[in-house]
């Protein structure tokens, strides 16, 4: 018996390694997701839409408008983003859509709306810590975190940490997700985001604005205690305090002959200047002329910007530089003499040093104790910028916040994390080192903390 030769499967044509073009709807851009699809099926859903006008891009990238997926869950296909973001360095804010989109589109010759039976469900999947969690510079939830920070920003104001620290963590969850969040059923069981921020996060989705949120932002208090808060030097105690005795603008600091600090005074006299974003043009530069003056000093010390300008921010509210030696021990008495030669140059408007007090033998914190997280040698200090423009451009030059660090080598690297924050984000990683891995980071080292308390127990048995 002759036997029947098999036909060879015929391959999926893979498509074409660039987009045709922008097609008929150039604000459309798709991706398929081939996990659970197969190459065949994306191969023919690919050729099926470019027919129809639509653009295809077989790789992810920041172009890319509307995810389609077949068969996974919203958490698989954002992991699956992630990925894909961090393969191509692109980011973008896609749509994550089920195929039934897809197929409706088709079936119009059109894209569709985006319905919320569209999106897809199933939650998006967050690590417990924001430490763990990527957090792009800029999100798709912006109203949304707003809304949370105002509150948050508020139970500060009124001293309760605890409401203050549920709203940041809450406004944190919101910054990591991968897309834009449209309905409250979408955040499922996602951690840090309780009950009050759920209503916050509701009321914002279905009318734009929180009532709660309008309230704090037109209140007196608010407004004066974030007019206050502003001056250099003042915290949230002293602003408190001039506010139940009936202060409320800064012509009233003024004018009532309020007792203000050499701080404060130096804050109040720069207020709009301090107030105004330092662009990082202007950070740079602030660090070129500390970076002259230290090697002036002491040649082969490195400053390094830090801050939120180190995060990849465009402006920020001071600069902070950190100073270090590769020499352990040449950092001492490096801070009075940069300061000095600036001072001489002009180029300092204001400065306050605070010695070391820093020291390893002196034990850690006891357990629950206040967490101290900074004793490094340094100077605040508002620095005389030369301007071309903008603020201050008629007397040619601006006050901008300057934080001078210095670190001692073997401490630089905690220093470094420690000034680069964000501040939630250093509370967040101090609390999974506590928790997680039963260790204690400061901006100083990280240690266990069950041997060192081992440690000074048996010590303390030799007095």
């Amino acid at each position: 018996m002759a036997l029947v030769p098999l036909k060879r499967r015929r391959r999926a044509s893979s498509p074409p390694a660039g987009p045709p073009g922008p097609g008929r709807f150039p604000a459309v851009v798709l991706c398929l997701v081939e996990k659970r699809m197969g190459a065949s099926r994306r191969a023919f859903l690919t050729q099926l839409a470019r027919a129809k006008g639509f653009r295809v891009d077989r790789a992810y990238s920041a172009a890319v408008t509307h995810v389609v997926s077949e068969q996974n869950s919203g958490a698989e296909v954002a992991q699956w983003l992630e990925q894909q973001r961090e393969e191509c360095g692109a980011e973008g804010d896609p749509a994550l859509l089920d195929i039934s989109w897809f197929t409706e589109s088709m079936g119009a010759g059109r894209p569709v709306e985006i319905e919320s039976r569209h999106r897809l469900r199933g939650g998006w999947q967050m690590a417990p810590y924001a430490c763990q969690r990527r957090t792009p510079l800029l999100h798709s939830n912006q109203p949304l975190t707003e809304a949370l920070e105002t509150l948050a920003e508020e139970a500060g104001f009124s001293g309760s940490e605890g409401r203050s620290l549920a709203f940041t963590r809450a406004a944190s969850v919101l910054k990591a997700l991968p897309g834009r969040l449209s309905t409250l059923e979408e955040l499922g069981p996602l951690p840090g985001i309780g009950e009050h921020s759920r209503r916050v996060i509701q009321d914002v989705l279905e009318d734009g604005v929180c009532a709660e949120v309008e309230r704090v932002k037109l209140s007196e208090r608010y407004q004066t205690m974030k007019l206050f808060t502003k001056i250099f030097g003042v915290g949230v105690r002293t602003a408190s305090r001039w506010y139940q005795e009936g202060l409320r603008t800064l012509v009233d600091l003024q004018e009532r002959g309020t007792k203000l600090t050499r701080q404060q005074q130096a804050g109040l006299r720069h207020y709009d200047d301090l107030n105004t974003p330092v662009e990082r043009g202007e950070a740079e530069s602030i660090s070129r002329a500390v970076q002259g003056a230290v090697q002036r000093c002491l040649p082969g010390t490195s400053v390094t910007l830090a801050g939120g300008f180190r995060r990849g921010k465009p402006h920020g509210h001071d600069v902070d530089l950190l100073l270090t030696h590769p020499e352990a021990g040449r950092e001492a008495g490096l801070l009075s003499r940069v300061v000095s030669w600036l001072d001489s140059q002009d180029l300092i408007l204001y400065q306050h040093s605070q010695e070391n007090s820093y020291a390893l033998q002196e034990g850690p914190e006891p357990p629950g104790g206040r967490d101290v997280m900074d004793r490094f040698e340094r100077c605040f200090s508002i620095f005389r910028l030369e301007v071309q423009g903008g603020p201050g451009a008629a007397r040619g030059w601006k006050a901008v916040r300057v934080d001078l660090v210095v670190a001692p080598i073997s401490q630089f690297p905690f220093a470094l994390l420690g000034w680069t924050g964000s501040r939630h984000f250093e509370r967040e990683l101090r609390r999974f080192a506590s928790h997680e891995r039963k260790m204690v980071l400061n901006s100083h080292a990280l240690y266990d903390s069950r041997r060192v308390w081992q440690l000074w127990a048996y010590v303390g048995t030799w007095g």
